[in-house]
């Protein structure tokens, strides 16, 4: 089974092959092809929607032929076209499922639209043989959120966020500090050489009952340490991200905590269910260690992708893809692409900013 898997939801533009086989519960990539647009965006210190959608339109052509070329097979050779239908920002997100609609009716084949949460959330199986149900962290630039995965299109929300996401939240933090876009890299590369005992800042949420998140708080408190350094003092700023870095896993590993408790509810699990994490914000180190061990002190099996697939990418849409042809299931072509769309559908909607919708790095 070939499927070719296409990303255009912010400011990554994606396409990727992967083959799987009968009876392998894993995946093969074939060709895994990214291009960030961080010329387009830099300057502005965040994802502009209406540049990024431009972008994907100047380059998905390329993109997608340059998937199948390192692939070394044709278009004739796929069994399927998957594509981010939502959430994301809707004109790059209709662009890229415009694409692999195009391709499915020229080329007969079956079209599949991907939820792009879903994909990251599938993105371990892609790799490793992790069985249903497990617990994901699912933290990203517009989604902050502790879902247990009972399997394929089947999520029950624990914990979201009430305002922000972690993902913004690095940012805008990096904005503040003027460390350049993207945000996140900047903030933990920062921090290494920083002291996280300089400054006290807020841990939103902590130790409070449930499985929700709030960032604002944090945010807010970094902006006023910010306004309060000195010109030019480097090392400062080491330490404010140091600990805003380390509050954000104080804040994971409560949330974890508390999102455990409610996974398990009482069911009997074979063998050490797993804590995953995933989306662009897994592919922070210090996130990920810290993560790891709280999992090791639970019994935990701890699962991260490997952080270029956290991030936005066409293999884990193409996956996903997979995992819905296994079970029979595609889409036919006349499939609206969504700016929201919940993983499950059932949880209360969250009025903040982030949570089931998506979020814009600006």
């Amino acid at each position: 089974m070939l499927v070719l898997g296409i990303e255009t939801s912010c400011d990554e533009t994606a396409a990727s092959v992967v083959a799987a086989k009968e009876g392998v519960p894993c995946g093969e990539i074939r060709a895994n092809v990214v291009h960030a647009q961080l010329a387009e965006h830099s300057r502005f210190g965040g994802v502009v929607p209406e540049l990024a959608a431009r972008a994907h339109l100047e380059r998905i052509d390329r993109i997608v032929q340059k998937a199948i070329d390192d692939a070394g097979i044709g278009f004739d050779d796929l069994d399927a076209v998957a594509a981010t239908a939502g959430p994301g920002l809707i004109g790059g997100v209709a662009i890229g499922v415009m694409t692999a609609k195009a391709i499915a009716f020229a080329r007969r084949r079956r079209f599949i639209a991907v939820n792009h949460l879903e994909a990251h959330a599938l993105t371990v199986r892609l790799l490793e043989n992790v069985s249903f149900p497990y617990l994901l962290l699912l933290l990203s630039g517009g989604h902050s959120q502790l879902l247990s995965v009972e399997g394929v299109g089947r999520y029950r929300r624990l914990g979201t966020t009430i305002d922000d996401a972690a993902g913004e939240t690095f940012d805008k933090t990096a904005k503040l500090l003027g460390l350049g876009f993207p945000g996140g890299p900047a903030v933990e590369r920062a921090a290494r050489d920083g002291d996280p005992r300089r400054f006290a800042l807020p841990r939103p949420m902590w130790r409070k009952p449930g499985c929700d998140f709030s960032f604002s708080g944090l945010k807010t408190a970094v902006r006023q340490a910010a306004a309060s350094l000195a010109s030019g003092d480097s090392q400062a700023v080491r330490d404010l991200c140091a600990a805003f870095q380390h509050c954000v896993g104080d804040v994971l590993i409560d949330r974890c905590s508390n999102g455990l408790e409610m996974f398990r509810n009482g069911r009997t699990l074979a063998g050490s269910p797993a804590l995953v994490v995933a989306g662009g914000v897994a592919a922070n180190d210090y996130l990920r260690r810290r993560l790891g061990s709280f999992a090791e002190s639970r019994n935990l099996r701890f699962i991260a992708p490997p952080p270029a697939l956290c991030t936005d990418n066409g293999a884990m849409v193409a996956w996903a893809g997979i995992e819905r042809l296994r079970l029979g299931l595609d889409d036919k072509l006349d499939f609206a692409p969504r700016p929201r769309w919940p993983l499950d559908p059932v949880a209360a909607p969250r009025v903040g900013r982030a949570g089931i919708g998506a979020g814009v790095k600006v």
